[in-house]
């Protein structure tokens, strides 16, 4: 469990995976080149806990770059190993046990807080929850966090709304650029093409079940059915559940929906969102997993109370019900594109940790003159963001004239 040493042959084949990374992510690369010269970062202490893989590698590095002295931390469910011993390799302080361990992560958690970062990364807001409750002089002496998703964002407005949330925020998930993107296309993309390598089965004419029509569901929703699958969404929202109509699915409740399916992807990053007798009521071998959240949005500890699993193949578990009915875990209900596949796409992580890079910036810029609560990224940042990413793919935005500013302005 140490947070020091290093396999060199890991460590080789991981720097390989983040200097790939680097090569489609020219967004990042230019922020980098701005704080070097800046000098901004220099010298702030900044806790990086995302999930741990190539591309989020790469912000370490950019950030150590520019003079900051970084720790990171993962859920050992999250964690490339290669990638973890290349971190550590460049010196960089990594609290994380090897993939799928897992025992020590909260343990690991507190060392990392105990290195009292100025600047928080998180992502599930697990690390920012945690130091509100057990590090008070570190929350005392902290400038500021910034978060990435819809599941953490949630309990920091609880936390803001009970007047228990006592630094600023930068909600990067909010961003345009986050929800659009990483979440459609990127989170879309990577948790239909991960199931797909982990079975080597195919969607198409499945009946395919995604629970939550937020940005998730609706990537998810949109690559199933790109594959073929048959798509069924429930939700909560009937405004969402008309848009998922009007897209071209069906919409049902998940227990009128659970006779049919074959494939469950839970999406809301809700608590107990499925439950033992929606498990009952479906298919014999449903295979379960979640998009964008963890895996307890599923029944896990009512499953574990069973018979153990077996294990079909490399992360498949089949659960027996009482009823006798079997029930496929992907990757132990985790996230299933960052516990059984690479994440996100290179170039949707470029936006999303380009938003990071620059809240990071925001925050150690003007982190002291911002109350505590949840701040939005600002629109001038996400439009520099996306005018980089045009430049790079050779495209042009449409000018602004003094006859459109008029046209607009006429009332």
């Amino acid at each position: 469990m140490s947070t020091q040493g290093y396999d060199s042959a890991l460590a080789s084949s991981g720097l390989r995976k983040i200097n790939w990374a680097r090569r489609s992510m020219p967004i990042l690369e230019s922020i980098e080149a701005r704080l070097i010269t800046s000098a901004v970062v220099k010298g702030r202490r900044i806790g990086i806990s995302l999930v741990l893989e190539p591309k989020t590698a790469y912000l370490v590095i950019a950030l150590r770059n520019a003079g900051a002295d970084l720790s990171v931390w993962a859920p050992a469910d999250c964690v490339q190993d290669d990638v973890m011993h290349a971190l550590r390799a460049e010196g960089i302080k990594v609290f994380a046990d090897a993939r799928g361990s897992g025992a020590a992560d909260m343990e690991l958690a507190r060392a990392f807080l105990g290195t009292s970062p100025h600047i928080l990364v998180d992502d599930g807001a697990r690390i920012i929850r945690l130091a509100h409750r057990e590090f008070p002089d570190v929350i005392k002496n902290m400038v500021g966090a910034a978060e990435e998703t819809t599941s953490g964002v949630r309990p920091l407005r609880a936390m803001h709304d009970a007047g228990e949330l006592h630094i600023p925020v930068i909600n990067v998930n909010d961003s345009r650029l986050k929800y659009l993107f990483d979440n459609v296309y990127g989170t879309g993309q990577s948790c239909v093409m991960a199931l797909l390598d982990v079975t080597n089965l195919q969607l198409a004419g499945r009946h395919v079940l995604v629970i939550g029509y937020g940005w998730v569901g609706k990537g998810v929703a949109l690559h199933a059915a790109a594959m073929g699958a048959r798509v069924t969404v429930a939700e909560l929202d009937p405004v969402k559940c008309l848009q998922a109509l009007h897209d071209g699915h069906r919409v049902k409740s998940i227990i009128d929906a659970a006779p049919a399916t074959e494939v469950v992807f839970a999406s809301t990053g809700i608590e107990g969102v499925v439950t033992p007798a929606h498990l009952e009521a479906m298919a014999d071998q449903v295979i379960l997993c979640t998009a964008g959240g963890g895996n307890y949005e599923l029944p896990m500890a009512y499953l574990q109370s069973l018979e153990a699993p077996k294990e079909i193949r490399a992360e498949v578990e089949e659960y027996t019900l009482p009823s006798g009915k079997r029930v496929l875990m992907i990757a132990g209900g985790h996230c299933i594109n960052c516990a059984a596949g690479e994440g996100n796409p290179i170039e949707i992580m470029d936006l999303s940790l380009s938003l990071q890079a620059c809240a990071i910036e925001e925050l150690a810029l003007n982190g002291s003159q911002l109350s505590a609560g949840i701040h939005p990224v600002s629109e001038k940042t996400d439009n520099a963001i996306a005018t980089i990413r045009l430049d790079v793919s050779g495209a042009s935005i449409e000018p602004m004239t003094p006859e459109l500013t008029e046209a607009m302005a006429r009332w």
